[in-house]
């Protein structure tokens, strides 16, 4: 492959993983350890429920192994719950992420906006103005809603040198359509699963509790090995965390990523 690829998952503590990813003796404080052992990036989702404070993600990084790289998901008064305040919260964001940064440890940032952030005026004043004080930090931005897929929005963010998520998830109306335009060097695909019927409805995990299979992974290594001849770099996170798939569907994909790929010979 011509791009470096990385593959990782949304999160990284689940008690349920324990036993299927985790060894039944090891003690949670070690998980991250441990991880960093097998795979070489993670999506840290923790930091859109709470916002992170430097010290806990220079703890984090210290716990890693060496080249070891996080994405950091934007806090949700910055997405989902924006405020008269969001100024001080980026603030508040962008010391925790400069922690990683300085240490060599951060991936991106992602800016995972809800289906409910319409493509209006007010909204993409705000989004430019929202990237526009994260731009020191490598950004990856996640539209849910399709009416952001239009080339001025895509120009947007080649003109700003983020990267636009790379979606797999569920074929349903109003979702963005599935896509590989690269918007800059980095191609982050996002692994949601397709469950149409708890998409809408179902929580934080019926909505992700889905196990891809070895025929739609082998198509998204393709896809992959496609991506990493015009990226420098392609990273597959995935969030289908319910019953530990995640992890594993990640190393499956690893293993065909590299059976697949052309000999470079």
């Amino acid at each position: 492959m011509a791009g470096q690829f990385l593959a990782g998952t949304c999160g990284y503590s689940y008690s349920e993983w324990r036993e299927v990813f985790y060894p039944k003796d090891l003690r949670a404080p070690d998980y991250l350890k441990y991880y960093s052992l097998v795979f070489p990036f993670v999506e840290l989702d923790f930091s859109w429920y709470k916002m992170p404070k430097p010290e806990t993600l220079a703890a984090m990084a210290d716990q890693t192994q060496p080249g070891f790289l996080f994405a950091l998901k934007a806090h949700k008064s910055l997405t989902h719950e924006i405020g008269e305040d969001w100024e001080f919260q980026a603030g508040m964001f962008a010391d925790a992420a400069e922690s990683l940064l300085v240490r060599g440890k951060l991936a991106a940032v992602l800016v995972q906006l809800p289906y409910s952030f319409a493509y209006t005026a007010e909204n993409r004043s705000y989004l430019a103005s929202l990237l526009s004080s994260l731009s020191s930090f490598p950004l990856v931005v996640e539209f849910r809603n399709e009416a952001w897929y239009q080339d001025r929005v895509f120009a947007e963010l080649e003109r700003r040198d983020i990267a636009l998520a790379l979606l797999d998830r569920p074929e349903l109306p109003g979702l963005p359509p599935e896509t590989d335009r690269l918007t800059n060097s980095l191609a982050y695909l996002r692994f949601h699963g397709k469950n149409a019927a708890t998409w809408w409805g179902g929580d934080a995990v019926s909505r992700y509790d889905y196990d891809y299979s070895t025929e739609e992974l082998k198509s998204s290594a393709r896809r992959i090995i496609g991506l990493s001849r015009s990226a420098s770099r392609v990273i597959a996170a995935f969030n289908n965390h319910a019953k530990a798939n995640a992890p594993k569907n990640a190393r499956s994909l690893v293993a065909l990523v590299k059976a697949l790929s052309p000999d470079p010979a």
